[in-house]
């Protein structure tokens, strides 16, 4: 029997939906979700396996102009997903983007639609949150376009016609065969999830600047027989002045993170751990190659 295969960019503006679609479609959450944007910062790849297909789904981070190196590296993981992928998946937002100008008008967004000659399905996304005029009036516009074999409108947090996404992406992928074993779901190890876990929390519980200026290293993971594992890891942040922010008063602010971090992470792992954090100081880590590097900003293959 003949297989599909293939790896699907899933592509679009800042806080558009994309992580949620790849969950709601494996069934996991693989990619980490919250309501600010630019929160995945790198590619993160989820694997949907089916007797007759494999999809290779590459979760990137939002499109957007970039201001300094780090957004600069993000923008680097959006082109190589769509340069290796065999079908590109666009998504709109039909609630900040009624009538399409925030996707159409974005340079970078409309050089991948001119350029790219691959298969495109555009998902129309957050239905659930607008209406029937404003959907049918978007579809219409994009059908005009020619950019798109298929447009489908969906609500992914309610995963309202996911199924329909996965069986177009299907129709469009190359015969070939499977890429990985069928029972597994990412490529990521165990740190990754468990650095990504806790910049989750730091998004969910700071304001204003302090989740984008902050990155988690993952300094210590033992694992111990009969007793708890051990983790160690550090959230650093670029200025002084943000060290207390993170810590809080008494420290009870970085003792929320690692409460909600910790339950999270026993999740993730089936098993419980000790979660300590220490906060440490880099000054303009986003704007500095050498340590975006050590971050692990530098695989943009």
């Amino acid at each position: 029997m003949k297989t599909k295969s293939g790896y699907v960019a899933i592509i679009g503006k800042p806080n558009v939906g994309k992580s949620t679609l790849m969950n709601s479609i494996l069934g996991e959450k693989i990619s980490i979700v919250t309501n600010k944007p630019q929160t995945t910062r790198k590619r993160v790849l989820g694997i949907l396996s089916d007797e007759k297909y494999q999809i290779i789904f590459l979760d990137t981070p939002g499109i957007l102009d970039p201001n300094y190196l780090l957004q600069k590296k993000f923008m680097e993981y959006v082109q190589n997903s769509v340069n290796n992928a065999d079908v590109l998946v666009v998504l709109v937002d039909v609630v900040n983007d009624k009538d399409g100008r925030n996707t159409l008008e974005d340079k970078i967004v409309k050089q991948i639609l001119d350029k790219q000659k691959k298969p495109k399905i555009l998902i129309l996304n957050k239905i659930d949150k607008s209406n029937e005029e404003i959907v049918n009036r978007l579809v219409e516009k994009f059908e005009k376009l020619n950019y798109f074999q298929k447009i489908i409108p969906i609500s992914a947090l309610l995963k309202f016609s996911v199924p329909e996404v996965v069986n177009a992406i299907v129709e469009l992928l190359p015969i070939g065969p499977k890429y990985y074993p069928d029972d597994q779901l990412t490529d990521e190890h165990e740190r990754f999830f468990v650095s990504e876990i806790i910049r989750e929390k730091i998004f969910e519980i700071y304001k204003e600047e302090i989740p984008f200026s902050t990155e988690v290293l993952i300094e210590e993971f033992s694992e111990n027989e009969g007793r708890k594992d051990f983790i160690s890891a550090s959230i650093v942040v670029e200025r002084e002045t943000q060290k207390p922010i993170i810590i809080g008063k008494k420290g009870e602010a970085i003792k929320r993170v690692g409460k909600y971090a910790r339950e999270a992470i026993e999740v993730l792992l089936g098993r419980p751990v000790f979660l300590e954090l220490r906060v440490k100081v880099r000054p303009k880590w986003r704007s500095d190659e050498r340590l975006l590097n050590s971050f692990g900003y530098n695989d943009n293959e």
